[in-house]
C-alpha cells in the first residue's frame, strides 16, 4: 500500500478521499488554489500545497503544477476524485511518466470510453445493447432515418452539456449548429453523435470494480432518473424498477463493457431504460472514475469504494467474487448545490455563516463546507451530499426528508428545501420516476412567496436589537414601542426585502437568541435558524435585507424612466458588447455573466441608450449589483403643425 497519496481535487470529494486515506493510515496531500487557501479539505489533509491562482486552468487543471506538488511531498500515487482531470487520459499518462500511480483506470481505457462514438462501437462488439443512432459525418442523415425525436450529444465530455433534444426535424440543422458551438466551447471538440430519444426514460447505472488480475464484478445498480437540465439531483440504490433477473442481466452487460476496454478500478456503466419495458436497456456511456453518487452503493453493499480504488491501484486483487456481493436495505442521496430555486436555479454564492449538517442514525453527509467558507463562482456549484439509509425505500425516504429539514447553510442559498419537497412528491414516493419528471413538476416544487412568519421573525430580530440592554431608567424615546410625544402610539414597522420590498410590523410574540428566533402567529409557533440577515428552516433559507424606501426613491428619480440591469447571480462578467452612448434594441444581448460553469446573457429590456456601464470583461460582480442602465427612447413630441 502507498505511504502518501496526493488528492488532485477540492471540495467534498477531496474531503471524502482524505477520510478513507486517514482510516487506512495513508498520508494525504491536499492541493489548493488561492481561493481555497482556508478550505476544509486543506485543513483536514496531513499536508497541503498551493498550486496556483484561483482559476482552475491555472491550478486544479494544471498537470505540471499537480505533478510538481506530488514530487515535492513524496507522493507515490494521485487520486483525481471526479471532475477536473479525473477522466483526462493525458493526465493519467503524465502521472505514469512521472513515476506516479494514477488511482483510476489505464489511460487507454479513459481515452476509449471518453469518446462516446468509439465507446458504443466497442461495447456493441462485446454484445452490449446500445441505443440506435449515428455519428458524424452522416449525422443529419442518421437523424432523419431514426425519425423524431432524436437526441444530439457531444462525443467528448458529459454532464449534459451540449445535449439537445430535437422533436421537430425541420429545425435539425439549426440544432446541430447550436450543439456544435456548445460542444466546442465546453470540450474543445465539436464532434456529435445522434441517438433515438426514448420518451420518459429511466437512467440506471451499474457500478463495476475491476482489478489487475482479471477479476471484474458489479455492485448492483443506482437509479439516477431524477434530473434537472440533464444533471442528476437525487440518486438511489437499488432501483425499484428492476427485478433480480434484469439486475443480473444489466450487471453482466456492465461487466462485459468494462472487460471490452481493459478496465481497472472503480467505474460506472450508464444505461437508458424504457420505463415500460426495463428488459430493453441500452448502453449510454461509461464514466471512468468514481461517481458523485457512489455513497448509496457503499451503504447497500458495505464496501468502501475509495478504499478499493486504492487497493486495486496498489496491485491487490479483489477479495470477493460476484456471488459474495449482496444488496441490503435502501439508500438515497440528495445533492446540495449553491443555487436559488426561486430565481430559476441560478448559481448563488456568499459566505457560510451558519452550518448544520446531519450525521448518524442512518444519515451521512459528505461535505466540503465549514462555517466561514466562501462559496464563489469559479467552481462547481455542488457543496455537499446528504445520504440516508434504511431497511427499505420508504424508511430511507423519510430519513432523507428529515435530514434535509435539519440541513442549515445560511449565507448561501441552496436547493435543500426544493429537494425535500421533491422527495415528498407522490410520483417519487411511488417510485414512478423518469428523467423528465423534475422539469414537468418544477413549478409546483418551487415557491417564490415569502411566508408571513419569515417577515415576523426578521422584524423580531430587528426589534430585539433596538431594545436597551441596561436596567434601570430608560429613555422613552429609545424604546421601540411606538410611543411618541403628544400622540397615540404608532405601530413599530420595518422596511424589509427578500425579493420585493414590504413594510412589516411585528404582531406576534417572539423569542430571539444568538442562533434561533421563534415567533408565534395565530397560535402557531415557528422556529428559525438565524445568522446575520439570514433565516432558515426545513432546508429553505431567506436573506431578509433592510430596505431604504427613500434611497430607492432617489435612485428612481436619478434614472427617471431608465432600467437598471443587475447581476442575476454572483459571478464574473465575461463579455461586454456595448459602450456608454450606444443605442440598443429590445432584447439585444448586452453582457454575459458566468458563474459555476453557467452563462447568463443580460439583454436590453427595451429599446434605448446605454446611459451607464459599470463593468468590463473580467469584473467580479455580486448578485443584484448594477451592471448597466438603459435609458428608453424618448417618444417624439407632436407639434400642432404635425397634427394637421
Amino acid at each position: 500500500m502507498f505511504d502518501t497519496v496526493l488528492v488532485a481535487n477540492r471540495g467534498e470529494i477531496a474531503v471524502r478521499v482524505i477520510r478513507t486515506l486517514r482510516s487506512m493510515g495513508v498520508r494525504s496531500v491536499a492541493v489548493f488554489s488561492d481561493a481555497d487557501a482556508d478550505a476544509r479539505h486543506v485543513r483536514e489533509a496531513d499536508t497541503a500545497v498551493r498550486i496556483g491562482p484561483a482559476p482552475a486552468a491555472e491550478s486544479y487543471l494544471s498537470v505540471e503544477r499537480l505533478l510538481e506538488a506530488a514530487a515535492r511531498t513524496g507522493a507515490q500515487a494521485v487520486h483525481p476524485g471526479y471532475g477536473f482531470l479525473a477522466e483526462n487520459a493525458g493526465f493519467a499518462r503524465a502521472c505514469a511518466e512521472a513515476g506516479l500511480v494514477f488511482i483510476g483506470p489505464p489511460a487507454d481505457a479513459i481515452a476509449l470510453m471518453g469518446d462516446k462514438i468509439r465507446a458504443k462501437e466497442t461495447v456493441r462488439a462485446a454484445g452490449v445493447p446500445v441505443v440506435p443512432g449515428g455519428r458524424d459525418p452522416e449525422l443529419a442523415e442518421a437523424a432523419r432515418e431514426l425519425g423524431a425525436p432524436v437526441l444530439l450529444k457531444p462525443s467528448a465530455g458529459g454532464g449534459g452539456k451540449g445535449m439537445r433534444l430535437v422533436r421537430d426535424l425541420t429545425a435539425l440543422e439549426d440544432e446541430i449548429a447550436a450543439a456544435r458551438r456548445e460542444a466546442r466551447a465546453s470540450f474543445g471538440d465539436d464532434t456529435l453523435l445522434v441517438e433515438r430519444w426514448v420518451d420518459r426514460p429511466r437512467h440506471i447505472e451499474i457500478q463495476v470494480l475491476a482489478d489487475g488480475h482479471g477479476n471484474v464484478v458489479h455492485l448492483g445498480e443506482r437509479e439516477c432518473s431524477l434530473q434537472r437540465r440533464h444533471q442528476k439531483v437525487i440518486e438511489e440504490a437499488p432501483s425499484v424498477l428492476l427485478d433480480e433477473r434484469t439486475r443480473a442481466a444489466m450487471g453482466e452487460a456492465a461487466v462485459q463493457a468494462a472487460r471490452s476496454c481493459g478496465y481497472r478500478g472503480a467505474g460506472t456503466v450508464e444505461f437508458i431504460v424504457p420505463g415500460g419495458d426495463p428488459s430493453s436497456y441500452y448502453f449510454m456511456e461509461m464514466n471512468t472514475r468514481l461517481q458523485v453518487e457512489h455513497p448509496v452503493t457503499e451503504l447497500v453493499t458495505g464496501l468502501d469504494l475509495v478504499e478499493w480504488q486504492l487497493r486495486v491501484a496498489a496491485g491487490e486483487p479483489l477479495a470477493f467474487a460476484q456471488d459474495d456481493i449482496a444488496l441490503t436495505g435502501h439508500a438515497i442521496e440528495a445533492r446540495i448545490c449553491a443555487e436559488d430555486p426561486a430565481r430559476g436555479f441560478l448559481p448563488s454564492g456568499g459566505t457560510v455563516l451558519r452550518l448544520r449538517e446531519p450525521q448518524g442514525d442512518g444519515v451521512r453527509t459528505d461535505s466540503g463546507l465549514s462555517e466561514g467558507t466562501e462559496v464563489g463562482s469559479l467552481y462547481d456549484p455542488m457543496l455537499s451530499k446528504v445520504i440516508a439509509y434504511g431497511p427499505d425505500r420508504a424508511s430511507a425516504l423519510r430519513k432523507l426528508r428529515a435530514a434535509l429539514a435539519e440541513t442549515v447553510t445560511l449565507g448561501v442559498q441552496t436547493n435543500a428545501g426544493f429537494l425535500r419537497r421533491l422527495l415528498a412528491h407522490p410520483a417519487v414516493v411511488a417510485g414512478e420516476l423518469d428523467t423528465g419528471l423534475v422539469e414537468r413538476e418544477v413549478d409546483g416544487l418551487v415557491s417564490t412567496d415569502v411566508p408571513d412568519e419569515v417577515y415576523e421573525a426578521a422584524a423580531a430580530v430587528r426589534l430585539q436589537a433596538l431594545r436597551p440592554e441596561e436596567e434601570g431608567w430608560t429613555d422613552p424615546f429609545s424604546v421601540p414601542n411606538g410611543w411618541r410625544l403628544g400622540g397615540e402610539p404608532r405601530p413599530v414597522g420595518f422596511h424589509l426585502r427578500v425579493q420585493e420590498p414590504v413594510e412589516y410590523g411585528p404582531r406576534g410574540t417572539h423569542t430571539v437568541t444568538d442562533d434561533r428566533v421563534s415567533v408565534t402567529l395565530d397560535g402557531v409557533r415557528h422556529t428559525f435558524h438565524r445568522a446575520a440577515d439570514w433565516l432558515g428552516r426545513d432546508g429553505d433559507a431567506w436573506h431578509v435585507r433592510d430596505h431604504d424606501p427613500v434611497a430607492a426613491s432617489l435612485n428612481r428619480a436619478a434614472h427617471a424612466g431608465a432600467d437598471s440591469l443587475t447581476a442575476p447571480m454572483p459571478g464574473t462578467v465575461t463579455v461586454v458588447k456595448v459602450a456608454v452612448g450606444d443605442e440598443v434594441s429590445a432584447g439585444q444581448s448586452l453582457l454575459v455573466v458566468e458563474a459555476m460553469k453557467m452563462e447568463h446573457v443580460i439583454s436590453a429590456p427595451h429599446a434605448g441608450t446605454v446611459a451607464e456601464l459599470d463593468v468590463t470583461p473580467g469584473t467580479t460582480v455580486a448578485m443584484d449589483q448594477v451592471l448597466a442602465v438603459i435609458a428608453p427612447v424618448e417618444a417624439p413630441v407632436e407639434t400642432a403643425e404635425e397634427e394637421k
